[in-house]
């Protein structure tokens, strides 16, 4: 092995200004052997060893993929406790509380809690989260993840949160990965190039040597100048792989193999010259995986400490292991590879049964959360079904623990696959083929595989009920439909609510059960998002009547929410059937004790303030649900999902860079499905409305992908929402004939949860396309009008809407009524929405120029261009600059704007409709003057510019290009924008309680 690092100082520049502008992460990749590991070692060492920072180091496993959780991280952290003591690490995580953290290691003691959710999971992946960015307050910190091309489901699950939630404390993540591994489906693949995409990460491709850099290395490892010829024969057969380099090369200074057959004879040729016991030991430590306990190897190998010291040590002289704390790495994988690929099939079986053998009698060679993964790993390689099972399952229950769902999964579903091989397999793991299968279902669930999960269920299903109706157990059955119900609620699968029903139908009524209770509650939401709301509501009175006769505070604060959520009346804070308000919800979801309801009560509270108009308690309610979720460690994943009530108020107030700051937040998430197409109808609204069309229509365009996946009528708020979007989208590009199709869905689908609420904001869009269109549209416009006659409206953001509703219907008839639209704008500047008033200004202002109200027109443009630069609405300030202009409206200040040629002002403009082809009548009804008086202007113009006839001034203008891009310009501005968001916030009214799962936490019932 070369005794200094060649070739590599590039790559260590790369990692040194990565520290220096830390935080952020680099991804370090390349094939086998090209020193991804040598240029850490020699990274940590020169920033470890100057005290520049504290490096955290941790690997992953081979054995990865049978199930290990988050192995870097524990090893990561046994090391931060060897340094600094539990007491240490405990300073500096929330509270002190390191239960979280004893789910990876047991050091700190039992878990918490024993309970396994999305919610555990999310608080753990914060704890880590913390506890990097105190130790980073102290002094920079480089977090190294090796060998990522092995890591787990969870592993990459905790890495990509903490790549993607850095702080601004000074931390530096590595993670290292073999390039050539990642064939097209590793899953490792998506997960890098999601992180390439996030801000502040780097991804750093190590290359072969070139030749000079072979020459350095070959003379580093000999130790002198190598002889003539040499090196270019090991650069032909290495090709510049450093590993080969030196696996090539002899002591003597020859080609150590001069043709070798295969790679593997390659890296077999140092193994083979060393002793023969030296290699018999080598071949037991293969079995172990790239890293083996000094204990475990001996107990493995039969050796005492002298004798197993004396046979190691060549392979440490000849670099083949390298002393790792208190065992042996091999020091490459691949050579590990190579050995243990060499065994005999016999010798194979019989090394796996004594590692399986030596743990079974020591569990203390390995740790403790290592040991039946390792155990159902070995005994699987030994090909023993039974203990192979047993160790499976054990090892399915700590992953549980863990909170690493998809490990959890993986074990099960070896029990499944081994079930068959082992006559006795229920009496040996105690538990029946259900229970398993259940357990895998549930576990599915919980890492959000649910099309696997659904095949578990269904499969337990059937085996419940092969038992006969008579034998058949009634609450197993019911719980397994609630759960397949749920499921394929999550994948939006037609079935889910026949599911709970016949589950709420096999559970009697009478004893009442908690599990009934629950049952029915999952009924009411799911059902609350079709048409039977009377169903929802009653299945939601019945369930809180069981939760308080059973005395369960869970139970009944879900219920309570639930029946809030059934028929939401924003007029007021309704009373519910049994008397209770919606500080009853509160007071009963607090008391329960339970975060999620807590949490889900934030959620329901801030989207029917939104819904009800009252814009700054919904902001300030959402953004304490927030502070909460962070109390709970579960501020990115629950907190995240209250960033969409929060930011829809914002941008009803007109506060749109705080909502955007908000909005982006969350979207650096990455938040799921279920609550993505809220935020990008939301962005897009506020782009469309800032005039960048672009990124409007991006976002339209993730919105309707995801709107592909789901049913429309489970998901009211989003299929209405994003209809809303595309009909502006049209408004705005001057396409009103495009709006109708949009409509068309809002008028098809009646009878939805919150109808009015995401109706009426595309019904109002369709007038507006309506009164473009003029006379051809009338059908259309009749069906709008009676589809919101059948709508109850409620509260005053709803009767805003319809207001406005109303005003563009009489335009769409020819009718400026200046009263109405002087109602709407009064309405919305009650709720406090300034944009939403400006365009409705302009619409008065319009009908007041019609009354020859040129005054009272400029008043009301004024306020709408102040509003209108406040939020950035860059389209609705200039079509407000041309109305101004066109009114001949005075600027502030009094000073009178010039114009060339002589001409005034107000000609200049009449010269500009001129050159556009316009006669006397279309001028005055553009300038709101008389035919008359445009006359006389023309006249004026063709005197002062000494021209015959319209024809020559046209030209005139034309050839001193007077009004270059004034087509362009009156487009941007023409009718067609008048409509761009009309009635409504530059975003959206929708709900943004959202039921769905984040990280794994679901959310359920908090859909509207």
């Amino acid at each position: 092995m070369s005794p200094v690092l060649v070739g590599r100082s590039a790559e260590l520049g790369v990692l040194e200004d990565a520290l220096a502008a830390a935080p952020g992460a680099i991804l370090v990749g390349g094939e086998a052997g090209l020193g991804k590991t040598r240029l850490i070692r020699e990274f940590a060492a020169s920033v470890g060893g100057t005290g520049r920072a504290r490096v955290l180091v941790g690997g992953c496993l081979e054995l990865g993929s049978d199930g290990l959780p988050f192995a870097p991280f524990t090893t990561v952290l046994r090391g931060l406790v060897r340094d600094i003591g539990i007491d240490g690490v405990a300073a500096l995580v929330p509270r002190g509380d390191t239960g979280s953290l004893a789910r990876l290691l047991p050091e700190f003691g039992e878990p918490e809690s024993d309970a396994a959710s999305g919610e555990e999971r999310a608080r753990l992946f914060e704890v880590v989260l913390t506890l990097l960015d105190r130790l980073a307050e102290r002094e920079p910190v480089v977090l190294v993840i090796e060998d990522a091309h092995w890591a787990d489901r969870s592993t990459r699950d905790l890495l990509s949160f903490l790549v993607r939630n850095q702080s601004a404390a000074p931390v530096m993540i590595v993670v290292t990965y073999r390039s050539d591994e990642l064939h097209r489906t590793h899953p490792l693949r998506p997960l890098l190039g999601g992180l390439e995409r996030v801000d502040r990460v780097t991804r750093l491709e190590i290359t072969r040597l070139a030749r000079s850099d072979v020459a350095a290395l070959v003379t580093a490892v000999l130790g002198q100048a190598p002889p003539p010829g040499l090196v270019d024969r090991i650069d032909a057969r290495s090709e510049g792989n450093p590993l080969f380099i030196e696996a090539l090369l002899d002591d003597d200074g020859t080609l150590a193999c001069e043709l070798p057959e295969s790679l593997r004879d390659l890296l077999l040729a140092g193994v083979q010259r060393l002793p023969e016991e030296t290699q018999d030991v080598l071949r037991d430590a293969s079995g172990g995986g790239t890293r083996i306990e000094h204990a475990l190897l001996a107990a493995v190998s039969g050796l005492d400490d002298t004798a197993l010291t004396r046979v190691l040590r060549p392979a440490v002289a000849a670099n083949v292991l390298v002393v790792d704390g208190d065992g042996y790495a091999f020091r490459h994988a691949l050579i590990r590879e190579a050995i243990h690929d060499d065994l005999l099939p016999g010798e194979y079986t019989r090394l796996h049964t004594r590692y399986a053998e030596a743990l079974e009698n020591d569990p203390g060679l390995v740790p403790s959360g290592r040991l039946w993964v390792e155990l159902s790993h070995h005994w699987k390689a030994a090909n023993d079904a039974t203990w192979a099972l047993v160790a499976s399952w054990r090892a399915a229950a700590d992953a549980r623990k863990a909170l690493a769902y998809a490990e959890c999964l993986t074990m099960l579903s070896r029990v499944l696959n081994l079930w068959d091989r082992v006559p006795d397999a229920a009496d040996r793991i105690g538990a029946d083929h259900v229970k398993v299968m259940e357990d895998a279902a549930n576990a599915a669930d919980l890492a959000g595989e649910y099309d696997r999960g659904i095949k578990f269920v269904t499969a337990a299903l059937k085996e419940v009920e092969a038992a006969g109706e008579e034998a058949m157990d009634t609450e197993r059955w019911a719980e397994l439909l609630k759960l397949r119900g749920h499921m394929r609620y999550e994948m939006a699968r037609p079935g889910f609510v026949d599911d709970v029903r016949a589950a709420v139908k096999a559970l009697p009524a009478d004893p009442p059960t908690v599990l009934r209770a629950r049952v029915l509650s999952a009924l009411a939401t799911y059902v609350r998002f079709s048409t039977d709301i009377p169903e929802a509501r009653a299945a939601a009175a019945e369930s809180l009547a069981i939760a308080r006769r059973l005395a369960d505070p869970v139970a009944e604060a879900q219920a309570l929410i639930t029946l809030f959520c059934a028929d939401i009346d924003y007029s007021e804070y309704p009373d519910l059937s049994t008397g209770d308000t919606l500080a009853d919800v509160e007071r009963a979801a607090l008391a329960s004790g339970d975060h999620h309801s807590v949490l889900r009560f934030y959620v329901i509270k801030s989207h029917f303030l939104e819904g009800a108009g009252r814009h700054e308690e919904a902001a300030a309610v959402a953004a304490q649900g927030k502070e909460l979720a962070g109390e709970y460690g579960v501020s990115r994943t629950q907190g995240t999902f209250l960033c969409i009530n929060q930011a829809e108020p914002l941008v009803s107030l007109g506060r749109w860079d705080e909502a955007l700051a908000v909005m982006n937040h969350a979207m650096e998430q990455e938040p799921s499905v279920t609550i993505r197409t809220s935020l990008l109808v939301l962005l897009g609204g506020v782009a469309l409305a800032r005039g960048d069309l672009a990124a409007a229509r991006q976002r339209l365009g993730g919105a309707r992908e995801i709107m592909q996946l789901k049913m429309k009528w489970l998901k009211t708020q989003d299929y209405f929402s994003t209809l809303w979007l595309e009909a502006r989208m049209a408004l705005a590009e001057g396409r009103p004939q495009d709006v109708l199709p949009a409509v068309e869905g809002v008028i098809e689908e009646a009878g939805l949860p919150d109808d009015a609420r995401y109706a009426l904001p595309v019904l109002v869009a369709g007038a507006t396309a309506c009164a473009e269109l003029g006379p051809s549209a009338a059908p259309m416009l009749r069906r709008i009008e009676e589809r919101a006659a059948g709508l109850t409206i409620s509260g005053p953001l709803q009767r805003a809407h319809r207001l406005t509703l109303d005003a563009e219907a009489a335009r769409a008839r020819g009718v400026l009524d200046l009263a109405a639209w002087d109602g709407v704008a009064a309405a919305w500047e009650a709720l406090g929405n300034p944009f939403a008033r400006a365009q409705a200004l302009v619409h008065a202002a319009e009908a007041a120029l019609a009354d020859g109200d040129h005054d009272g027109a400029t008043a009301r443009l004024r306020i709408a261009a102040d509003a209108a630069a406040d939020v950035g609405a860059a389209p609705l300030a200039e079509r407000v600059a041309d109305l101004l202009r066109r009114t001949r409206a005075p600027r502030r200040g009094g000073a009178e704007p010039s114009a060339p040629l002589g001409l005034t002002p107000r000609e200049y403009e009449v010269l500009r409709l001129v050159a556009e082809g316009r006669s006397n009548r279309d001028i005055a009804e553009a300038l709101f003057i008389s035919a008359k008086t445009a006359s006389v202007h023309v006249s004026n113009i063709l005197s002062k510019l000494e021209v015959a006839n319209r024809g020559e001034a046209a030209a005139t203008a034309h050839r001193l290009a007077l009004f270059a891009g004034s087509r362009e310009h009156s487009a941007s501005n023409g009718r067609g924008s008048s409509g761009q968001g009309s009635g409504g916030p530059g975003s959206g009214e929708r709900s943004s309680s959202r039921q769905g799962s984040v990280a794994g936490a679901p959310l359920p019932d908090s859909r509207h």
